[in-house]
């Protein structure tokens, strides 16, 4: 039997508010470790990457807070969420009032989630699969990524990136739980959100989630 995304991601979610973003609701696993697995069982197979696109993720929680929060960052702009999951901070960003929203994830599962989550919320949201990392994104003004600081060597091939994108005008955001391997260097703190967290995702019960603009090119 041929695999449907859009069934996959209705039968084994729910429609849920995002966390601390209540205006947004989601196609979310109520379940941790059943989807996990059931998802694995297909990965196995050479379908499906882990459901990262499952869970309201607390720097995209956060990120998506922080432009509600703050509509004229967004309005009339056309903008990009990289490592979108399921899509929150774009939806945040149509919701806000902007041009486009544009939203990046690997995953062709999670771009199926993000369709699904900004129809669930009246809002239009365009998907890509990839950019290319390698030279500056210059079709928007402003990026938002949410908790890509995890692994060290995506970390810093995606800040790398976003620099490249900052010295060509375009303005980015990182939202960030307290990974390792954030940059220290050309950011200032907007604000920070207490996330309440699951156990069965995070090592402890809430994730403090700062917001942090990435002003300037760091002198080599």
């Amino acid at each position: 039997m041929s695999f449907d995304p859009v069934d996959f991601i209705r039968t084994q979610t729910e429609i849920a508010p995002a966390g601390i973003v209540p205006e947004i609701k989601l196609h979310l696993a109520t379940e941790v470790t059943p989807l996990w697995q059931l998802t694995e069982e297909r990965l196995r197979e050479g379908d499906l990457p882990p459901p990262f696109w499952a869970f309201a993720w607390p720097g995209g929680q956060g990120m998506a807070r922080y432009i509600l929060d703050n509509p004229d960052l967004v309005r009339g702009k056309r903008i990009v969420d990289f490592g979108a999951g399921s899509g929150i901070a774009a939806i945040a960003a149509m919701q806000a009032g902007a041009k486009s929203a544009l939203a990046v994830d690997i995953d062709t599962l999670a771009l199926t989630s993000i369709t699904l989550n900004a129809e669930l919320n009246n809002v239009k949201v365009d998907i890509a699969e990839g950019l290319d990392l390698e030279k500056p994104y210059t079709k928007a003004d402003i990026i938002f990524a949410g908790d890509i600081c995890y692994q060290q060597s995506m970390s810093t091939k995606l800040t790398r990136w976003l620099y490249l994108c900052i010295a060509k005008g375009v303005v980015a955001y990182i939202a960030d739980p307290g990974r390792a391997y954030v940059p220290h260097d050309g950011l200032t703190k907007l604000t920070s959100y207490d996330v309440p967290t699951s156990r069965d995702l995070e090592d402890q019960d809430m994730r403090v989630v700062s917001v942090w603009r990435m002003d300037k090119v760091p002198e080599a």
